[in-house]
């Protein structure tokens, strides 16, 4: 049987199967876990430690080594879409609740769901794309995406608005596990490889756990909710991405484009945000339900839209459209990202 050929048709496949797996589970069996007890009840409430090893892992995979064209357009990515992350998140406390809308058409939307949805790009599915329709400056722009994976951004933008205030300590935590990766990565580029093989395989096992803390009418509660939030991210983020790359970046929008992206990731980022501080619980559900569906609707139009203006960009120069970059340009080995292309 072909499984994992079928799970990576779907965007974020292995992340959102296992995802909806263990809902389903939740959501038939609620106490599973702890009928079962033992190994079965840690894989499924297991979310925060196998996110730290995860998180490890990741930091281990990333080289520091990169040239300044590279760090200049990544750079200019990463805190385009942190920056678009923080503006949204001032503008919408104004109007939302800490706990999200309980009723009406938008019941469910929260503060937390917008960052977390906006905040972190797709770094594989980046990659995969300006493979094809970038330069291989533009493909190599990856490598400080991973800096967004993770709840600190979240926690950042969460505490520079005011809506909540973390204490230096646990911004340290959260951050701690993914600096000793890094360090240990680039000190000895062996256990790089080591550690670095582990970032993919580890996906579907927080997705499960994640999961299994989620009921599957919460999703179904939100599913055109999740549809309009996808597209909002690629609206709110998609355009000052392209205006920063053209203008800092030096490019033509289109690794702007692609970088407006949900990651696979951030659908975990709502339930460890509240695990840290209770008041943001009664939105955390939701919120997880509205990422992932972002996760699955960016997932498919970003590639889509892209390759549209890529083809807009070069039919005006009078160049064939979707020339890959010449040999030597710089590829997205799992290991260097917190997303497959085809997995988020």
């Amino acid at each position: 049987m072909k499984i994992k050929q079928t799970i990576d048709k779907i965007p974020g496949g292995m992340m959102l199967i296992p995802l909806f797996l263990g809902a389903l589970i939740h959501t038939l069996w609620g106490e599973a876990g702890e009928y079962f007890g033992s190994f079965t009840k840690g894989l499924m409430t297991g979310t925060v430690p196998i996110l730290a090893v995860w998180f490890f892992c990741m930091g281990a995979s990333i080289d520091v080594r990169a040239t300044g064209t590279v760090l200049r357009k990544s750079g200019t990515l990463v805190l385009t879409k942190i920056a678009v992350a923080w503006v949204v998140a001032l503008i919408a406390m104004q109007f939302l609740p800490v706990g999200g809308i309980e009723k009406g058409i938008f019941a469910g939307l929260s503060v937390l769901a917008l960052i977390s949805a906006m905040d972190m790009t797709n770094g594989g599915l980046y990659a995969s794309i300006m493979q094809q329709y970038g330069t291989k400056e533009e493909a190599g722009a990856f490598v400080l995406m991973s800096l967004e994976s993770g709840p600190l951004m979240t926690m950042i933008i969460l505490g520079s608005t005011g809506m909540a205030v973390f204490e230096p300590h646990t911004f340290v935590g959260a951050v701690l596990p993914f600096l000793v990766g890094f360090a240990l990565g680039n000190i000895d580029h062996d256990l790089r490889a080591y550690f670095g093989k582990a970032t993919q395989t580890l996906i579907p096992f927080f997705g499960f756990a994640l999961g299994s803390s989620i009921d599957l009418t919460v999703i179904w509660q939100t599913g055109l909710l999740g549809i309009m939030l996808g597209l909002t991210v690629i609206v709110v983020t998609g355009i000052p991405l392209m205006l920063a790359d053209r203008f800092i970046g030096g490019g033509n929008g289109t690794a702007g484009l692609a970088a407006s992206s949900t990651a696979g990731a951030a659908v975990a980022n709502p339930m460890i945000v509240a695990t840290m501080k209770p008041e943001f619980m009664p939105a955390a559900e939701a919120a997880t339900a509205l990422v992932a569906a972002s996760i699955i609707v960016t997932s498919i139009l970003v590639p889509i839209l892209t390759a549209y203006w890529s083809g807009y960009v070069a039919r005006k120069k009078g160049i064939r459209p979707g020339i890959a970059p010449a040999a030597g340009a710089i590829s997205a080995p799992p290991s260097s990202a917190s997303d497959k292309p085809k997995t988020v």
